[in-house]
């Protein structure tokens, strides 16, 4: 070996190692700042569940113009490939629902994965419209379970007071995953949109034997992950749940509940499909939230479809650039996914009873006026800011949001109220990338001109979901009380019913 070749492998060697050094540091320093291994685990393959479902979310979007030219199909068809894979989705988010208040949660969760895997394969190997079409309902199906599971998972595994700041990494796992989708796969459909699919296909299987072996959770919201700084929580029977830290304020300053939603753990848990929504929706913040968290996912759904092919128009840039546009772009909605749900939980923790609903109230209101400039900018310098600080803002609304619902519900209800807001939710991310592409079409005539028009007036939910939280500022408060009111042996309220009907 010559003295180059030698001097070139000891430089590779000690960037490999240097390489691990810094891959491990960090890995210490993650270890630390979520609480301990344990945590630092369950946090990590929970991100990694929502990651997978963004990704395939956005992988249609990212592969828009090679899906046209292949399968020889319009905007329109495009957007309905998302909205039937949302719209089944809805449909099966509610049987996953029910199974995430009474089996094993982990169970059903890995099983499900292997069968995303499953169907990814599956339209890789479409060879027509209706083929990807059917395989799409399919993935619909098996990626329902994801948002009941997650959720109750979540308010089982950690405590209260943090659960917004949890929420925040676990959703970063969602918009990381959006961002591979649009900037990994959409370069790899620049090849071929089959492989596109292909590549998001094989780390299902890996992830669903790791769902599979973590350790189902005490059910009832004791949180019994605790941080390695505080004692382990103690665990009580399975029929009483924990009060959470909005509820004890709620309590503290002597909130009046809905006497009439006051519910016993016990019936919660006996509750069917049908009683269970009608309870949900009940509940008037609840509301609220599902509307205004559905406004939000509209817009989002719109951009993950149609935003590759907006920016490339728009802004006059190719393939790549768009793709990496967006992933600036999505750094950015990751950083306000981090920030939304610490800031919401640093407010409680200070006595703020709102804070939860104040932070994405105001974020959402920011998110609608930054949006509208970059819509209307041609150059893609000028838009950069703007885009990166609404999509900040869109992100910091989410976190805080699914905090907040952990917090006006009965803890044995969870699975089935996130079953129903996902049910909700998903109807209005089925809806938006059929109307964005309608709207493109055949109101605005198509081409960069369409695109940017229908941006514009699909800004107005997003102003929407703002006057809507600011209404919940009202609700809120009783609602947690109502929910703290229904906890085994919480004082100072009436006693919870053995028995809830309407």
């Amino acid at each position: 070996m010559s003295s180059e070749e030698s001097r070139t492998q000891r430089v590779l060697t000690d960037a490999a190692a240097l390489g691990s050094a810094a891959a491990s540091a960090f890995s210490r320093r993650l270890t630390i700042a979520l609480g301990g291994a344990e945590r630092t685990r369950v946090i990590i393959v929970l991100a990694a569940v929502l990651g997978l479902s963004g990704a395939d979310a956005a992988t249609v979007g990212a592969s828009a113009s090679e899906l046209r030219h292949g399968l020889h199909i319009t905007n329109t068809d495009i957007g309905l490939l998302v909205a039937v894979s949302s719209l089944i989705g809805a449909l099966a988010s509610l049987p996953f629902g029910v199974l995430a208040d009474r089996v094993t949660r982990t169970r059903v969760l890995g099983a499900t994965i292997v069968l995303w895997g499953g169907a990814m394969l599956w339209s890789a190997t479409a060879g027509s419209f209706s083929d990807l079409l059917l395989a799409r309902l399919f993935l619909g199906a098996v990626t329902a379970s994801a948002g009941p599971m997650v959720a109750s998972l979540v308010g089982d595994w950690f405590g209260s007071w943090e659960r917004g700041r949890i929420y925040g990494v676990i959703l970063a796992g969602e918009y990381l995953g959006a961002g591979a989708g649009f900037a990994v796969t959409g370069n790899i459909a620049a090849l071929s949109w089959r492989a596109a699919f292909v590549i998001l296909a094989l780390p299902a299987f890996a992830l669903a034997v790791v769902v599979w072996r973590l350790r189902e959770p005490e059910r009832g919201g004791k949180g019994v992950l605790a941080h390695d700084s505080e004692p382990a929580p103690v665990l009580e029977p399975d029929e009483t749940t924990a009060e959470t830290d909005a509820q004890r304020l709620a309590r503290e300053r002597g909130l009046v509940p809905e006497s009439e939603l006051i519910v016993d753990p016990r019936a919660a848990r006996r509750m069917g499909l049908l009683r269970a929504t009608r309870y949900v929706l009940r509940v008037r913040t609840n509301l609220v939230l599902i509307a205004a968290s559905a406004c939000g996912y509209y817009f989002l759904a719109g951009l993950q479809t149609f935003g590759l092919e907006f920016s490339k128009e728009q802004y006059g840039i190719d393939q790549a650039l768009a793709s990496s546009l967006l992933l600036v772009v999505g750094a950015g909605a990751l950083a306000g996914v981090l920030c939304g749900g610490a800031v919401g939980d640093w407010l409680l923790k200070r006595g703020l009873l709102n804070a939860r609903v104040w932070t994405p109230a105001v974020a959402a209101s920011l998110t609608t006026v930054l949006f509208v400039p970059a819509i209307f900018t041609r150059g893609a310098v000028t838009a950069v800011p703007y885009l990166v600080a609404a999509a900040f803002f869109l992100g910091a609304q989410n976190p805080p949001l699914d905090a907040a619902r952990l917090d006006i519900m009965p803890p044995l209800l969870w699975g089935r109220a996130e079953a129903v807001r996902t049910f909700l939710r998903s109807l209005a991310m089925a809806l938006a990338p059929l109307l964005f592409g309608a709207v493109s079409d055949h109101v605005f005539g198509g081409g960069r001109s369409g695109l940017q028009w229908t941006f514009a007036v699909m800004v107005v939910p997003l102003g929407a979901s703002a006057w809507l939280l600011f209404k919940g500022l009202r609700t809120y408060p009783a609602d947690v009380a109502t929910a703290a009111a229904g906890v085994n042996d919480a004082p100072g309220y009436p006693q919870p019913r053995d028995h809830w009907g309407l």
